[in-house]
């Protein structure tokens, strides 16, 4: 098996197998997950990411991610945990913040928001998907990752003309962090054996 297909057993953003789930990601997951209620806790947010509660806590207090209603987690802010629990093992938080403000503005304000973040959880995952097959984003010319890209976000609808431009730049860079990650992850993993001898 190689990294890309060991890589794939997981739901991106957590520590889930899609096996477990369904063989599901992105919207469809999220979906599976609030299909009975509007939130979720703490606990179970730790269980699907793998991000602990201290951590979530900073997150807030930077104003990285919204603060919680009743002690309960939202669609939209699970799916923002999950997309920067992608990125942040490649990528400094402040600007893994300042890409998903890029895409949606003020954490705290929806009304600036291009699209919801369940949205953008979902277009990262299908293009993972889409990506994936070919060996991820380094066997992809620029031209060919931008058409996957604006394939897979081909249901978009613009409010305001620019942003959809906006959208699909700043998914490419998700997506290619997020490969970056996953190679990084695959390197340590080889030198800890090395190590081992």
């Amino acid at each position: 098996m190689n990294l890309l297909e060991e890589s794939d057993k997981y739901i991106p953003g957590t520590v889930l197998e899609r096996d477990e789930m369904g063989g599901v990601s992105g919207l469809e997951f999220l979906n599976n997950i609030f299909f009975v209620t509007d939130g979720i806790m703490l606990s179970e947010v730790r269980e699907i990411s793998g991000v602990d509660g201290s951590t979530l806590q900073n997150w807030v207090k930077r104003g990285w991610l919204s603060g919680t209603v009743n002690k309960r987690y939202s669609k939209d802010q699970l799916a923002r945990i999950l997309i920067i629990n992608m990125l942040r093992p490649t990528m400094q938080l402040e600007r893994i913040d300042h890409l998903l403000h890029y895409i949606n503005g003020d954490v705290e304000d929806t009304s600036d928001d291009i699209i919801t973040e369940s949205m953008l959880y979902e277009y990262v995952c299908r293009i993972i998907e889409r990506i994936s097959p070919m060996g991820g984003p380094g066997n992809l010319t620029r031209e060919e990752m931008c058409g996957i890209v604006a394939q897979a976000t081909d249901d978009y609808q613009e409010k305001m003309e620019g942003e959809a431009k906006r959208l699909r730049a700043a998914l490419e860079i998700i997506v290619i962090a997020y490969y970056a990650s996953l190679y990084a992850a695959h390197s340590a993993h080889l030198f800890e054996k090395l190590e081992e001898g």
